[in-house]
Order: C-alpha cells, then structure tokens, then sequence
C-alpha cells in the first residue's frame, strides 16, 4: 500500500494499528456527489451533474470495497455510461499499480503507471493512503469521490434517467432498517476480517476475531426466516455484506486467520451467498484469481512466503434453497 503526505509519495505504507494493536482504517477524503442536475449531494461541492462518458471507476477486482461499485455499475446498467480502469492484483510497495497482470488494464484517462498519481493530480498536496475504489470526473479533472458506500448510492440513483433503470436498492421507505444493518455489518463483518487480519497483538486479533463470529452468527440467525437482510427486498445492504462473503472462504479463512467457521459451515449464510451470485449479472463482477492473488501476495508480513494457494473448490453456482421466501421487487 501506498501513502501521500503533502503530495510526496511515502513507499510501503503499513496498515496503522493502535498501541493496542488494533487495525485501524483511516477515512475517504473525497466526498462529493454526482446527482441527476449536478446539485450539491448530502457532503462535498456541487457541479457534478449525471453524464454519460463524463466519469470514471478505478478499481480493484481483488477489493471488496471496489467490488461493490462494479456491482452496481452492472446492476443500473451504467457499463456504457461510465468507463473503468483496473489495477494489477499485485500491490507493491508502491501501491495499486495498471497492467502487468491478466485483467488488469492500463489507466485509461491519464496512462500513468500507477493509482497514487491520480490522487497527485486531483490534488498536489494530498496525504492520505491511495485507495480504490475511485470515482473520477474527467471534465474538472479531479476525484470526485473514493468512499465506497457513497459510490454505490449515486450509482444507485443519479443516472436513472440516461439509463432508464429505476430498480431502487435504497428505498424510502426501508432506509432506516437498511442504515441500521449496514451499521452493525460494517464495523463487525466488512471491516471484521480485516480487524483479525491486520491486527498486531493477540488481544486485539481475539477482539476482532470474536465479534466477527458473533456477528456472522446473529446473521445466519436473520436469515433463517428471511430471504435478505432487510426482509423480502433486496438492497444495498446485502451486496455490501456479498463482498466480504465471497471472499471469507478463499482467502480470510486461512490469511486472515478468521478459522473458527466457514460460510459454507452456515447453512443459511452459504445458501445466501449463492443466491445472490447467482442473481443476473453478479458472477460476471467476480474475478476470484486477482481476489486471491491480491490477499496472498501483496501483504508479506502475513504470508512473506507469497504462495498463493490453490483451493478450496467453490461452486458458487450450485442450487440455494433461498427461493422458498418471499421476494418483493
């Protein structure tokens, strides 16, 4: 990973732990909205205004950050509206780089080599760590926002009318039940893995590790008597917790040391995941080979070794017992 201070490239940045030794994940800088009429959106500047070509996505397949955006890229039918750049899986001490890695592609507003030039650009004297997702307006030339779950609700909405798709996955009238799941999601399960994962110390891995199970338990106990988080509705919600579901077996199992179960140990958990892999569109988002890669090879201090390793043999698109609830559209 890599880090800005004051516009100057530090290499090698390391994930920044407390004295406790807990993982702490820094905030998104960039916060403003694209909207329908360019208006100002709920943070950040105004004057970025709905328009085909006009923006860009940088991601990481490997991220699930990332992953999220390009899920609703597919879902609101914007593939043709705005374009995408894809880094390398291998992370260096330079950070994200473009190319050099079988679906990973070049920079292809600027062609620089590598992400934190993008941050360089929109802002000279930026310090911060150099993250993906990034969501680029290419007519004022700078970022417009690197905050995932900002990301994904623009997307959601603002270009409804180019794309003539209205499917709403932040609807009125279920945003406080969608707001509060993500609330206990996100800090438990989402950023759960990585607080086990990244931590220094073995209190602060234990910490993070029991309340991810506890978590993932409370969860598979929702489940059990409806088909998605927030009832019969499918939302946001649930494709901010596929991300991490996705890769819980494949990689945070063993890298991240979250052993004490896996999703396919929970018969609602795994039959939930492949439902919403299954569901149109999803499996083509999903590039398991740079998830994996990126994990295994670019956080040496976890496994300095860099073997990638070979399973575990997944089938995401065997059968799922979800269709036996109620679906609402």
């Amino acid at each position: 990973m890599s880090i800005l201070l004051n516009g100057e490239l530090k290499l090698d940045w390391k994930p920044t732990a407390s004295e406790e030794g807990e993982f702490i994940r820094q905030d998104s800088q960039f916060r403003h909205w694209v909207t329908a009429d360019g208006a100002v959106g709920p943070s950040g500047e105004g004057g970025f205004k709905a328009e085909a070509g006009r923006y860009h996505l940088y991601v990481s397949h490997a991220c699930p950050w990332a992953h999220r955006t390009m899920i609703f890229r597919k879902l609101k039918r914007l593939e043709d509206i705005i374009g995408v750049s894809v880094v390398s899986p291998d992370m260096g001490p330079e950070g994200w780089r473009f190319g050099g890695f079988a679906g990973a592609t070049q920079d292809h507003i600027h062609g620089f080599e590598y992400m934190y030039r993008v941050y360089q650009q929109a802002q000279a004297d930026y310090s911060g760590i150099v993250t993906v997702p990034v969501l680029y307006d290419t007519q004022q030339k700078t970022i417009v926002n690197n905050e995932s779950s900002e990301i994904i609700r623009m997307f959601n909405s603002a270009f409804d009318a180019l794309t003539g798709d209205t499917s709403d996955y932040y609807p009125a009238a279920l945003r406080g039940e969608i707001d509060a799941i993500n609330a206990f999601v996100y800090p438990r399960i989402n950023n759960g893995v990585y607080r086990a994962g990244f931590a220094t110390t073995q209190a602060a891995y234990e910490e993070g590790f029991t309340e991810l199970f506890a978590a993932l338990d409370e969860i598979e106990q929702r489940l059990s008597t409806q088909r998605y988080l927030v009832g019969a509705t499918l939302t946001e919600a649930d494709w901010r917790l596929f991300t991490t579901l996705l890769r819980f077996d494949p990689v945070y199992v063993g890298h991240f040391k979250c052993n004490l179960r896996r999703i396919a140990d929970y018969p609602q958990l795994s039959n939930y995941l492949r439902d919403l892999y299954q569901f149109p569109g999803i499996a083509a988002t999903v590039d398991m080979v740079h998830i994996k890669r990126h994990y295994y090879w670019s956080h040496p201090t976890i496994n300095p070794t860099r073997i990638v390793p070979q399973g575990p043999a997944i089938d995401y698109t065997q059968p799922h017992d979800r269709g036996r609830f109620i679906v609402r559209n």
